[in-house]
């Protein structure tokens, strides 16, 4: 129950009696005047906060939209907002809750936006690979540059072709030229179609690992890639990672692919982490 309108109904009740106390009835309405003023500034302080805590929310949803829509996995802090949204309806929400939730949402946009501001500055530093016809994505919560296996092999071979050579070449040259990008640590990841292998490396696992190590002995070589060989590693995982429907010639040939997964730095997965908390 508001308690405003009973304590004015009884100032107003007790009015004459007060007045035959010494005090003047316009000192009284004075006072009324007073409270109503004060009661006044508070409902417009709470509209303020509600319109203020609606902006906040709005702009989370927006920015939980573009980093979906860029390829991060928000699953885990949308079933939290929604959590949050559900005690949010709630009516009976005191000015502290909601400034608190105010608080709360404000903080939250902060990570969401240094997320996006990282993810993009990082896809620039990246967009010379994509003018050579590379996709580079965001897969799993990571940035990928996925290089087409076919041009990279022939069919069923680990030795890599003449032009699948000129490729690494140029994507060793566009990494090198910039020093953040050269200290970044890279993953070199083996992938294969789901149709069944039986060469000399027995299965897709072997071939995506063979495909990979290839691939990372090219780039890492002196004479080569010149990539720094701390930084950088060698992994095959056959045909249990497809980007594309294996029922279909086009979808095989996508999924055969080697990926140059660029790994986080432990700040980045730490911001990723805390946002999904």
């Amino acid at each position: 129950m508001n308690a405003r309108p009973i304590f004015f109904a009884l100032v107003a009740f007790a009015l004459p009696s007060l007045v035959s106390c010494g005090y003047s009835e316009d000192q009284w309405k004075a006072q009324l005047a007073k409270y109503k003023q004060l009661e006044d500034s508070s409902k417009a302080t709470e509209a303020k906060l509600k319109a203020e805590l609606k902006a906040e929310r709005d702009r989370v949803a927006d920015l939980m939209q573009q980093l979906e829509a860029a390829g991060l996995d928000m699953s885990k802090v949308k079933a939290d907002l929604d959590a949050a949204n559900v005690k949010l309806s709630a009516l009976s929400l005191t000015l502290d809750e909601q400034q608190k939730a105010l608080i709360e949402y404000q903080q939250r946009a902060k990570q969401l936006e240094m997320i996006k501001a990282r993810f993009e500055a990082l896809r620039k530093k990246l967009d010379a690979l994509t003018k050579l016809g590379l996709a580079v994505t965001i897969r799993h919560n990571r940035m990928v540059i996925s290089l087409p296996g076919d041009v990279l092999f022939d069919s069923g071979r680990e030795t890599l072709s003449k032009e699948g050579q000129d490729i690494l070449m140029k994507v060793a040259g566009i990494i090198k030229a910039d020093p953040s990008l050269l200290a970044r640590d890279y993953q070199v990841a083996g992938h294969t179609d789901n149709v069944a292998y039986g060469g000399v490396f027995r299965d897709n696992w072997g071939l995506s690992l063979m495909r990979a190590r290839e691939v990372l002995l090219y780039l890492v070589s002196n004479n080569r890639g010149g990539m720094p060989v701390q930084r950088w590693s060698a992994a095959g995982f056959g045909d249990t990672d497809p980007i594309a429907d294996n029922s279909a010639e086009e979808g095989r040939q996508k999924n055969r692919r080697c990926d140059l997964i660029v790994v986080p730095s432990v700040e980045e997965m730490l911001d990723l982490k805390a946002i999904t908390q």
